[in-house]
């Protein structure tokens, strides 16, 4: 089963949720966690251990300039902004290359071959004998965050269940990660702004076909806009995690509710459980 943990924005608790869940479940299973927020992965901070790292490249066109002509037919492919030829010339902006490959298909003459660009690293670790977590991580000055998501997944696939920790919001990284997914978990809280992100999440879940449920974190036991949206859009809101202090002096020092506190292990087990049970439902 592939699990993904997203939030409509960014500071619902996503990534706390995820590593509490991966916890909860560790010892009963084997767990794969993929820290798909790969602008800002943090996951290794609840699992640190040493890490066997790969890069991530991509494809980015190297022109011959012995054989170029300055003809203006790759530059006027290219959709991205990556390419511009001039009379004499030519402006290459690797950044903002998609590495589609177009510029090299409708050279007339061949002039363009394909160079490796290294973008990221994939960080394999192994904290417990039944979690792997892998992590992406983007290379410092680089926007192309896909690729790097998709190479973590590559890493992850086979395993019987992985759990996958979105980027926040609900842009290409997000749309990355949701890819072949099973269901997906939003994160979110009982605030005007977590109200109008997650909507928007939601949307992109529908739109994709992935069944869905929904972890209100924070709560203050005012969560009627949030009940009555998920009960609009027939989505179950499979926990709530209160706005309590002593969750909160254990997360602020770093460390897991599910490993601290006994009773939210058993909370976050039922969780997973929860998500078996709707998922058998809706098949």
């Amino acid at each position: 089963m592939k699990i993904v943990i997203a939030s409509g924005k960014g500071g619902t608790g996503k990534s706390t949720v995820v590593a509490n869940l991966a916890y909860a479940l560790m010892e009963t299973r084997d767990v794969v966690l993929v820290d798909c927020d790969v602008e800002e992965p943090n996951l290794h901070l609840f699992y640190p251990a040493p890490s066997h790292d790969l890069p991530v490249t991509v494809a980015v066109p190297d022109i011959d300039l012995t054989r170029c002509t300055f003809c203006g037919e790759c530059g006027a492919f290219c959709r991205y902004g990556a390419l511009t030829i001039l009379k004499d010339r030519h402006l290459f902006l690797p950044e903002l290359c998609h590495s589609c490959g177009g510029c090299r298909l409708v050279c007339p003459i061949g002039a363009i071959h394909d160079l490796r660009r290294k973008i990221g690293i994939i960080q394999c670790r192994a904290p417990a004998p039944t979690l792997t977590l892998i992590t992406g991580v983007l290379q410092e000055g680089e926007v192309m965050a896909p690729p790097v998501i998709k190479m973590a997944k590559r890493f992850a696939e086979g395993h019987p269940l992985i759990l996958y920790d979105a980027s926040p919001g609900i842009a290409c990284p997000v749309i990355e990660t949701l890819d072949g997914a099973d269901f997906c978990l939003f994160v979110t809280e009982s605030t005007p702004f977590g109200l109008h992100d997650l909507t928007l999440a939601v949307s992109v879940a529908e739109e994709l076909g992935i069944p869905a449920g929904v972890v209100i974190n924070r709560s203050d036991g005012e969560d009627e806009e949030i009940t009555s949206f998920c009960a609009d859009h027939s989505i179950p809101i499979l926990m709530t995690i209160p706005f309590d202090r002593q969750i909160a002096a254990v997360q602020n020092a770093g460390n897991l509710i599910a490993r601290d506190l006994p009773e939210w292990k058993q909370h976050f087990a039922e969780l997973f459980q929860k998500i078996v049970s709707y998922m058998e439902e809706k098949q």
